[in-house]
């Protein structure tokens, strides 16, 4: 898939791996990377991929709500959860989104839930890649 419109392009700069660090070119992200379940001091790209995909989906939810003409609650959230693990001698990612929508009717949060996940770019980009589970909570 081709983008008609370029909108916005992050762009970082990774040393070191994941143990490493990483920065954007503006300077509003520089953060230490630390290999999943260390002791070291930083993040890791698991967490850094729930993070955005999280923000990216909760995006989506309100559009969603918006086109939906339903109003979402101020304290909606996404607990997201990417597990890094192997399958034969490679490493694979799956996931899971809990997402809260408090004071909706479960069948119009299901279908704000179904819609964003439709249109999230994060959610597009890992749909047939890796396992995902998105569940209401």
């Amino acid at each position: 898939m081709q983008l008609d419109k370029v909108i916005y392009t992050g762009k970082t700069q990774v040393s070191g791996g994941r143990d490493g660090s990483a920065r954007s070119d503006d300077g509003r992200l520089n953060v230490a990377l630390s290999g999943p379940g260390s002791n070291g001091p930083g993040t890791n790209p698991e967490q850094l991929l729930a993070a955005g995909w999280s923000a990216c989906f909760i995006g989506a939810m309100k559009k969603a709500g918006a086109v939906q003409k339903v109003a979402l609650p101020a304290d909606l959230l996404v607990n997201a959860e990417v597990d890094l693990g192997t399958i034969g001698e490679g490493y694979a990612l799956q996931a899971r989104l809990n997402v809260s929508l408090p004071g909706l009717a479960p069948e119009a949060a299901q279908a704000i839930v179904d819609m964003a996940h439709n249109t999230c770019p994060y959610s597009k980009a890992l749909k047939n890649n890796i396992a995902i589970e998105i569940k209401l909570i």
